[in-house]
């Protein structure tokens, strides 16, 4: 049901494309039929779209501001539009639907090899830039005893729904740590699930990739002690040496009413164009991003440094946002 969804959804955004650029809307989705950013056959970029999410997400109000400042700085007719978040967003630029999206840097990593959620290679997409942590967190509350990833072995953990982003970090961190799912008793559950889970005993765990404060785990935080899991800090540059795409993170101090930062690790959500998108024009995108943050009125904006915008980074960097950083003297960690 949940891919049929989507691919409804997907396919809703097509169709409008289609039909606003068969009406010469600059305002439209971006697609093929569309002059312009579209085709990127000569001339100057004036219309482009940015594929965000859901509405009552964080992509899609950021979107929204980085289309408003894209406007006022550089003269292109720039609109957000709503869609199914990461993965949807890779296929949408791939269809020429979009000339930039939002993503989660793994996601965007498995898309350029093809790998997991998609079956072939999507050649079409560049990185502009990270922008702000989707932290991992290993949540369950202090009567359960576990204090360490490798205290997880013989527990019941959710390590989120099948053929989500979260499961491959479940994976992959266990990995890391010598274990695999065998050495798990798995739960495929939604965050809201995991949380109840955990509050009713039938899960000791869960892994949960979100931004800090998640509001499922705040919840959990009213009623019982809540433990985050450490990463320790040699299993950390092991996973970002295989995996580069995780950059380091922590949850603070009295997040969740912990008593101690905690350390972890996030994937990191980006901006991704499509490669034939012009040199200058996603110079002047990135630059006009970058040094009008202060205009974006999103708390999440408080998060995207200049100097982190590379972390995280694992896919071929388009030459114009290249350009840009280099000039700042900005480079991965």
């Amino acid at each position: 049901m949940k891919k049929r969804k989507r691919f409804m959804r997907l396919m809703a955004v097509l169709s409008m494309s289609l039909l606003l650029g068969a009406c010469g809307n600059g305002n439209g989705g971006g697609g093929a039929e569309q002059e312009g950013a579209g085709e990127q056959q000569g001339g100057d970029v004036k219309f482009l779209s940015i594929a965000t999410g859901g509405t009552g997400g964080t992509y899609y109000p950021l979107g929204g501001a980085f289309a408003d400042i894209i406007k006022d700085e550089t003269g292109i007719d720039a609109n957000a539009i709503t869609s199914g978040a990461s993965a949807e967003n890779m296929a949408i630029l791939d269809a020429g639907d979009a000339e930039i999206a939002f993503a989660q840097t793994d996601i965007a990593t498995y898309a350029t090899e093809g790998k997991l959620m998609f079956k072939e290679k999507i050649e079409s997409v560049k990185g502009i830039a990270t922008l702000y942590p989707e932290t991992i967190q290993i949540v369950t509350t202090k009567k359960s005893g576990i204090q360490s990833v490798e205290d997880l072995k013989g527990k019941v953990v959710s390590v989120g729904e099948a053929g989500s982003g979260t499961r491959a970090n479940a994976e992959q961190i266990l990995e890391v740590h010598g274990m695999t799912f065998d050495d798990i008793k798995v739960r495929n559950l939604s965050f809201d699930d995991s949380v109840s889970g955990i509050q009713d005993g039938t899960i000791d765990a869960a892994f949960i990739t979100a931004g800090t404060p998640t509001g499922a785990v705040e919840g959990l935080s009213a009623t019982e002690d809540v433990v985050i899991v450490p990463i320790a800090e040699d299993k950390i540059n092991a996973l970002i040496e295989k995996y580069p795409y995780y950059a380091k993170d922590e949850v603070p101090k009295g997040t969740y009413k912990l008593a101690e930062t905690v350390p972890t690790v996030a994937v990191r959500a980006m901006l991704v164009a499509r490669a034939d998108l012009p040199e200058d024009a996603v110079y002047n995108i990135t630059k006009a991003i970058f040094e009008n943050l202060d205009k974006v009125k999103h708390a999440k904006a408080q998060q995207i440094k200049l100097e982190h915008a590379l972390d995280g980074m694992s896919i071929e960097l388009h030459p114009g946002a290249k350009k840009y950083f280099d000039e700042k003297g900005v480079k991965a960690e």
